[in-house]
């Protein structure tokens, strides 16, 4: 039960802003950009991953790019996502 609250209390972020997934499914959303945020990868998201990150939405994948460490994810290729995805999120 603690876990289950502390993943939603991770979920809530930002200004005013809410991801209204819980970090696991949230998480789940995003299998299709494992391979474009694996370490040393140079492959580029495909179109399905972008429109993962596109639905899925800012407050969610920041709270995923932020939060715990997630295996096998490097933290800063996921955080260009929203760029090579062109998802116009704020910075």
């Amino acid at each position: 039960m603690v876990f289950v609250l502390v993943l939603t209390g991770m979920v809530e972020q930002g200004e005013g802003t809410t991801c209204h997934s819980t970090f696991l499914s949230a998480l789940v959303q995003l299998i299709p950009c494992r391979a474009a945020v694996a370490p040393f990868s140079r492959i580029p998201p495909s179109e399905t991953c972008c429109n993962a990150i596109k639905a899925l939405g800012q407050p969610c994948l920041c709270v995923l790019v932020n939060g715990p460490p997630i295996t096998g994810v490097d933290r800063n290729m996921a955080r260009q996502l929203p760029q090579k995805c062109t998802a116009n999120f704020e910075p």
